[in-house]
């Protein structure tokens, strides 16, 4: 089996397999859908910030409940997580069924909690529960040109 499949993590076990993880955790949360250039980018960026590297994977019903589409996520959750646990930035990957993370955060509780620059990170719930315990939210700069839902449509057309 590859090693890569080490990295998924049932909820059950987060508090454990983090305690075990280099210290600085940087935490970051999506559906990462049909991975791109952008999403690479993003995440070998939110590495940097840390010495590991904690996914908050949208589940099958979480993605559909953003709006993206009926027919999304193209990919379902364990071939999404795997692909994502497969990149060298990648320490743990974990699936949430919420239609947000804060829950999947409190648990985790990282020093570190990352969005793309496509999101207000001052307008996020996420945001204000990761400072309550003296971590830090940052927003990334977006990758522009790269979107699946823009592939997916090109695809189409």
């Amino acid at each position: 089996m590859p090693t890569f499949l080490d990295k998924l993590c049932p909820r059950g076990e987060l508090r454990s397999r983090i305690a075990a993880l280099p210290q600085r955790v940087v935490f970051t949360n999506g559906v990462f859908d049909i991975l791109h250039r952008g999403h690479v980018s993003y995440l070998a960026q939110a590495r940097e910030l840390g010495a590991s590297l904690v996914i908050g994977l949208n589940s099958d019903t979480s993605a559909r409940g953003l709006g993206k589409g009926p027919d999304r996520p193209l990919n379902n959750e364990a071939d999404r997580a795997c692909v994502v646990a497969a990149l060298e930035s990648v320490s743990l990957v974990t699936l949430f069924d919420e239609p947000t993370p804060v829950e999947l955060l409190k648990l985790v509780r990282p020093q570190v909690y990352v969005k793309g620059g496509d999101y207000d990170i001052e307008a996020l719930e996420e945001t204000k529960w990761v400072r309550s315990w003296g971590g830090e939210a940052r927003a990334l700069p977006f990758v522009d040109g790269y979107s699946t839902s823009a592939l997916v449509r090109r695809i189409r057309s």
